[in-house]
Formats: C-alpha cells, structure tokens, sequence
C-alpha cells in the first residue's frame, strides 16, 4: 500500500498548459476522487501518475519514491479505464490474466489470483466465457478484476462508469466502493459526475482549467464551498445564484437583488458588517428553499414572492423552476407539494442557509 503526492505539477502540451501547479498528498488506503467538466485536466493528472505522459515541471511520489522517470510497468499502480479493453479472442479469465502471463508470474499464482479476483467481483462463472458474450456491467468488472489479480499500490480509475446505464452505474459505484473497503488500498478515481465523487470518495479534489481549487471531504465540500465554481459544481440540482448587493439598513444586513430583498440572521451576519453597498453573488441551494406550506419549524425563513414556470414531480420529491423578476432559480420542495404551474406563491429562503461570494474574485466570504 502506498500514499500518492503531487509536488508543483505542471504539465504542457506545446504552449498551452494543462495542469497548473497541482499540490495534492494522497494518503494510504485513502479513496480520492477527481472531479471537474471535461477538459479541466483531471484525466492528464492520472496520466501522469501512470507514466502514460511526462511531467513538464514538478514530482509525483508514490510513497516516498519519485516515479517521474521510472517506466509505467514498473510503478506498481493498476489502471480501469472508460473502455473496458478487453481482448476479444480471449476467455475472461485470459484476459484476467494477460498481464500476470507477461510478467511470468507462475502458473498457480497466476490461478489463485484470477480465481480470488472472480470471487470479489462475483463474476467466478463467467471466466470461461468471451467479452461479446458479456453484458456492460460484466466487462467492467473483467476490466476490474484485470486491475486487482495485479495487487498493485495503487488503483487509478479513469471514467470507468461513462459508458454504462443509470441503473448499472449505481449498482457499480456501490461495488467499488465495496470493493475499496475490501481491498484497503489507495483508489485515485476520475469522473465528471459530481453524484459519483460524493457518493465513493473519503476527499475530492475539484479541479478546473487546470488548477486545484479545493480539496476537503464531500459534506464540508457540499457546506462550505470556498469559490462560485466549486459551489456551483457540487450538487445537483445546482446552488442557486443571484447577483446583488450587500445593504446595511439600521443594525440589519441585507442581501438585494434588485427584485428581492432578503435579511441576513443576526447570528451569521458577523462577517458581512462592514460591507455595505459591496457587490456580491447570493447563494442558496434548491433544498433550502421551500414550499411554504410545508416549511421547517425553527428557521429564519425570507418570503420571496415569485411565478411557478415549470414543475417536476419526482416522486419522493418536487423540482419548480421559479421566476423572481428577472432571476430564474429552482426549488427542491416537498412533494406533496400543490403549486403548479403560473402559481404565484411566496417560496421561503431557510436563510441559516446560505452562501455569499465576492462578485469580483468569486471567492466565499464567510
């Protein structure tokens, strides 16, 4: 088992830079997840932890060895990637082994690890079989399987879910993660879904345009975001955003839009007291905003008048998509919810809730 550390990594393709100053200490037996929209440099992280390119600037560690200059086979990592590149003239359990045969691991280790690799993944009864006789969920857990008969210091997943359904996704990110605890080894994992980074990782790193821009655990991530991006990034549906301005009227602190003005509790107005008249983005999460049929007892609830535009009955849940002047936000509400379309209600704002960023620097300001 080993930590992973990223020292001031820099990474370039011709003039244009992909990865900018990456300071990142994995710890061991540690499940981390890199998460950001396509293009923002997560995948080339990973590949450059594999050796599948060169460090332009900057070390990665794998313990307390530096890998930049040794070859991939010999870093001991194992790499899932969003193809399940299976071979197709080979037998699962072929495949499983393809490797270990490459490296001349001898023929009854070879058998133990397949067999023991089968029996995790619950796949023992399809090692006879060819990857065209295999549904998707099956492939990916080959291509898993692959990963684990190497019994390496680390597991680098890159995308490994992209291609299933909704429903397989699911039942594999709970198999991963089961697996995680199982194996007790360092998982390093990529993935644009944002569900996936909170549902599997111990910490996540969201990365954009190449930099880190925060790293922390999913709940105090989902909390206590430190920039627009990030909060905006995690969660689904997505924080709410209002640009206004901060007002002091009195002893109260008020948050204007423009087409609402809502009051900042006294217990959380500590920070904003000397900034008046500053412009700043307001945010509040879906589920923070209420039917007020059906709001919480016991919260500083603002009333917000605004036009019901569109509805999602979910079920266990009702999204409306609200129109307030000319800020357009969504709420996450109760479902037996009755507002439908063209209601006018007065939605409530739980404003112990909220989140406030400089509209310059796009920072959180607590």
């Amino acid at each position: 088992m080993a930590s992973v550390t990223y020292q001031n990594v820099f990474k370039k393709f011709g003039d244009l830079m992909i990865i900018k100053d990456l300071n990142i200490k994995v710890e061991d037996k540690e499940f981390l997840v890199l998460v950001g929209p396509s293009g923002c440099g997560k995948t080339t992280a990973l590949r450059l932890l594999a050796g599948l390119e060169e460090i332009t600037d900057g070390q990665i560690l794998i313990g307390d060895r530096v890998v930049n200059d040794v070859a991939p086979k010999d870093r001991d990592i194992a790499m899932v990637f969003q193809s399940y590149a299976l071979y197709p003239h080979l037998s699962v359990y072929d495949n499983m082994a393809f490797g270990l045969k490459l490296r001349k691991t001898p023929k009854e280790e070879i058998k133990r690890r397949v067999s023991d690799a089968a029996e995790i993944l619950g796949i023992t009864d399809l090692l006879q079989r060819k990857p065209r006789q295999l549904s998707g969920g099956q492939r990916q857990r080959v291509a898993v399987g692959r990963a684990i008969v190497r019994e390496p210091k680390v597991f680098l997943f890159d995308e490994p879910l992209s291609n299933l359904d909704a429903k397989l996704r699911v039942q594999m990110r709970s198999e991963i993660s089961k697996l995680h605890q199982r194996l007790q080894t360092t998982f390093i994992y990529v993935t644009h879904d944002q569900t996936e980074a909170m549902t599997m990782a111990s910490r996540i790193a969201v990365i954009n345009k190449g930099k880190l821009l925060q790293l922390d655990t999913p709940q105090n991530l989902y909390d206590y975001p430190q920039s627009l991006f990030v909060a905006g990034f995690i969660g689904s549906p997505a924080m709410n955003f209002f640009p206004a301005k901060l007002v002091k009227e009195g002893d109260k602190i008020m948050v204007d839009s423009g087409d609402f003005k809502v009051e900042i509790p006294a217990g959380h107005a500590a920070p904003y007291k000397n900034m008046g008249g500053k412009s700043v983005v307001f945010g509040i999460r879906p589920e923070n905003i209420h039917d007020p049929e059906f709001a919480p007892q016991n919260i500083h609830g603002e009333k917000i008048a605004a036009k019901v535009d569109v509805t999602e009955l979910m079920g266990n849940e009702t999204l409306l998509y609200l129109v307030s002047g000319k800020n357009v936000f969504v709420g996450r509400v109760d479902p037996r919810s009755k507002l439908r379309v063209n209601d006018t209600p007065q939605v409530i704002f739980d404003m112990d809730k909220f989140h406030i960023f400089d509209a310059e620097t796009e920072e959180a300001i607590r």
